[in-house]
C-alpha cells in the first residue's frame, strides 16, 4: 500500500448537508475584498465565534508502554467564550462567563471590539447562531459601524477561529485532569489573558488565512 502512496488516515467528518459551491462564491465575492482590504490597512478583518469548554476528559493519544488512565471529573460543569481573532495581525480578543452566551453577550463584547479596533472600520466574520443574526445584534453592530459577514451554513471551516477552540482544548484540557471548577475556569481564562504574549508564533502558523473544502468529500485548500 505504501509503495502506491496510501497512506493510514482516520476518517473524518463534515456537516452533511455543507454546500460546497456556496462556499466558494461566498469566499470569492464576499470575503476575498474584505480580506485583501485588510491586508493593505483599509479595515480590520475579525473572525468571530463562541466556544463553550466543559470540565470533562479530553483523551489523545500517546507513545507509551502500557495504557495510560487519565482522571475523570464528576458534572458537566462549563466555561463560555466569546472571541474573535484579527485575519491580519492574530490578536485574540476574548471574554467569558458561566451562564450562556446571548445577544446580550455579543452586543457587549462588540463594543469591546469597537473600543479595540476603533481606529478604522471593522468587518467581523460569524455563523448563524439565532442570538447572533437578531434584529438587536445586527441594529446595533450597525450602529456601531461594524459589518457583519455572516458565513453560508453548515461553513466552520471557513471560521479559522475554529482552529483557535481546537489549539486551547489541546494546550489546557488534553489528557489534564482539574479536581475544582475553579482551577479548571482559571486555567482557561489564564490560558487567554497570556494568549497574545506566549503563542503568538503558534498564532501566526495556525491561523492563516488558508481555507478548506470538501468538494466530492475529498479536502483540498484555498489560500487567500
Amino acid at each position: 500500500m505504501k509503495r502506491h502512496q496510501f497512506r493510514f488516515l482516520k476518517t473524518g467528518h463534515i456537516p452533511a448537508k455543507v454546500n460546497t459551491t456556496e462556499q466558494h462564491h461566498w469566499v470569492n465575492t464576499t470575503l476575498k475584498p474584505v480580506i485583501k482590504a485588510a491586508q493593505e490597512g483599509q479595515v480590520h478583518l475579525l473572525f468571530l465565534d463562541a466556544a463553550h469548554f466543559t470540565l470533562q476528559p479530553f483523551l489523545c493519544c500517546l507513545w507509551c508502554i502500557a495504557r495510560i488512565f487519565i482522571k475523570a471529573s464528576s458534572g458537566r460543569n462549563r466555561i463560555n467564550v466569546l472571541g474573535a481573532v484579527n485575519a491580519i495581525t492574530k490578536e485574540v480578543t476574548t471574554c467569558s462567563n458561566t451562564t450562556y452566551i446571548c445577544a446580550n453577550c455579543l452586543i457587549a463584547f462588540l463594543k469591546q471590539l469597537k473600543d479595540r479596533y476603533g481606529d478604522k472600520p471593522i468587518a467581523v466574520v460569524l455563523d448563524n447562531a439565532r442570538y447572533q443574526r437578531c434584529f438587536l445584534v445586527t441594529t446595533f453592530a450597525k450602529s456601531l459601524g461594524i459589518h457583519l459577514l455572516f458565513l453560508p451554513p453548515y461553513s466552520p471551516n471557513l471560521n479559522i477561529i475554529e482552529r483557535l477552540w481546537k489549539f486551547t482544548k489541546k494546550e489546557i484540557l488534553n489528557a489534564r485532569y482539574y479536581d475544582t471548577p475553579q482551577k479548571f475556569h482559571e486555567a482557561i481564562n489564564t490560558f487567554f489573558q497570556n494568549i497574545n504574549q506566549k503563542h503568538n508564533p503558534e498564532l501566526q502558523k495556525l491561523l492563516t488565512l488558508n481555507f478548506q473544502f470538501f468538494d466530492n468529500n475529498i479536502a483540498h485548500s484555498y489560500a487567500a
